[in-house]
């Protein structure tokens, strides 16, 4: 009977699987538990039973489109949001077939409920200019000013998230020896526990180094007025306020949203711009998949821009007669070369 109940199922999914098994990320671990949250009353309610009698096979296709539906009826979810919330369920019933193999076809019907179709959002950055001038807004003259500064220029720098920004510390960064500081860097603890090492500027050193000045080595990069460690709500506020003053001089930044996570879309567009190449940007960012890298080459209008010039059809060429295949010895040429 126990295996039947869902309420062991649910402990197990969340304590061992996404913890030990799949070490995901916390902000996935607790939507993955919001996500529960709501699914259970729901579903007791409509089994007319207690939360921690449900059984595995109460939590049915119909009830799940249901609790769907609710949600987006009732809370205004979007796609993104529902499809979030089914991923939960889907990961619970394949975790759940897993391990009891009495539930495979229940596992089999739940992970059948399709998600909805959600439409394909541009990705916002900012042009060099519209950077430049969000590093330029904080003033330097005072403390919090610089340490402002020294925030934005480290997330253009790293392309970091606001919550990897907040984690640096000072034993995380390895600040090169010579004048030119080439081979300074910075340890970043990304999602997942996953970490990589991301090179740093020589202005992004200077910068930094008034800040870690007789700090311990286990004392966070930045810090707020009190001395506490910045948080990565912290960390956006900064980012929006600066982005707010810059916008009343520059219209173009008015129709942006502009984030952290705007910071690193632009970082990684102009690195792209730049020449470096996509693996190069993935390892950079810290993409596991290069498909979600490569989303950067769909948004620079700039590259498509010099593309589509370098196959533009000249307007003399529209007058020369069409020639026919078989006359066309230089192709047929190029061909047994191949």
């Amino acid at each position: 009977m126990s295996d039947a109940l869902m309420g062991p199922w649910v402990r197990r999914f969340l304590v061992e699987h996404l913890v030990s098994e799949r070490n995901l990320a916390h902000n996935t671990q607790r939507s993955y538990r919001d996500t529960l949250c709501l699914l259970l009353p729901f579903v007791a309610c409509n089994a007319h039973r207690r939360i921690d009698q449900l059984l595995v096979e109460d939590l049915t296709v119909e009830r799940v489109r249901a609790f769907l539906r609710n949600l987006e009826e009732t809370r205004a979810c979007g796609p993104s949001t529902l499809n979030q919330r089914l991923a939960a369920i889907h990961s619970l019933g394949h975790f759940i077939g897993l391990h009891s193999p009495e539930h495979v076809q229940w596992c089999g019907e739940i992970r059948t409920i399709q998600g909805k179709k959600a439409p394909h959002a541009l990705i916002s950055y900012l042009e060099k200019e519209e950077m430049d001038a969000l590093l330029a807004a904080p003033n330097c003259v005072s403390v919090q000013g610089r340490r402002d500064h020294a925030v934005l220029l480290f997330l253009y720098n790293t392309g970091a998230r606001a919550d990897e920004v907040a984690h640096v510390h000072v034993d995380d960064l390895d600040l090169g020896s010579t004048p030119a500081r080439d081979s300074s860097s910075v340890l970043i603890h990304g999602k997942g526990n996953k970490q990589r090492r991301c090179p740093l500027w020589a202005k992004t050193v200077n910068e930094l180094l008034p800040l870690i000045a007789n700090r311990l080595p286990s004392d966070h990069v930045f810090r707020n007025r009190r001395g506490q460690p910045l948080t990565r709500f912290g960390i956006h506020a900064l980012v929006e306020r600066y982005a707010e003053t810059v916008s009343a001089t520059r219209p173009s930044m008015t129709k942006k949203r502009v984030s952290p996570h705007t910071i690193r879309h632009t970082t990684a567009t102009h690195l792209l711009r730049a020449g470096v190449d996509i693996n190069t940007i993935r390892a950079w960012l810290g993409h596991v998949c290069l498909s979600t890298t490569s989303i950067y080459a769909e948004v620079d209008l700039q590259m498509k821009a010099k593309a589509l010039a370098s196959c533009e059809v000249a307007d003399g060429d529209t007058q020369k007669p069409k020639q026919r295949y078989r006359d066309d010895k230089d192709l047929m040429e190029f061909l047994k070369t191949l």
